[in-house]
């Protein structure tokens, strides 16, 4: 069961030039503003922006779907064919991700916080 999608990660090159961006886009400045994450919050979505996807592989920006249970949501996924990018870690007090790559080769994100 997810909590729908509520979290989008961009890989950046230029952090500075994608927060100007992001910010003139959504009309707020960021909730979160460290050299290895910028997070910016609109109308109950997160936009991240991470100036290390590129060089984890990410070729655009990942959609995370928030789940109740991660490890099972990540296992139905491999059984129904996707190929793990990132498994299972904490990134955050209480807050998980992993990642997949469905068979077309769309990116999926998964992230679970404690209060999901």
């Amino acid at each position: 069961m997810t909590a729908g999608l509520q979290t989008i990660i961009y890989p950046v090159k230029d952090l500075d030039r994608a927060k100007s961006l992001f910010s003139a886009l959504l009309g707020v400045e960021p909730h979160t503003d460290e050299p290895y994450y910028v997070g910016l919050r609109d109308a109950g979505q997160e936009i991240g922006l991470d100036p290390n996807g590129h060089a984890k592989g990410l070729t655009g920006p990942v959609p995370y779907w928030h789940v109740a249970d991660i490890r099972a949501t990540l296992a139905a996924l491999l059984a129904a064919g996707a190929e793990t990018l990132q498994d299972v870690r904490e990134v955050g007090p209480g807050r998980l991700i992993a990642s997949v790559k469905d068979p077309d080769g769309n990116l999926i994100g998964l992230l679970q916080d404690e209060t999901d």
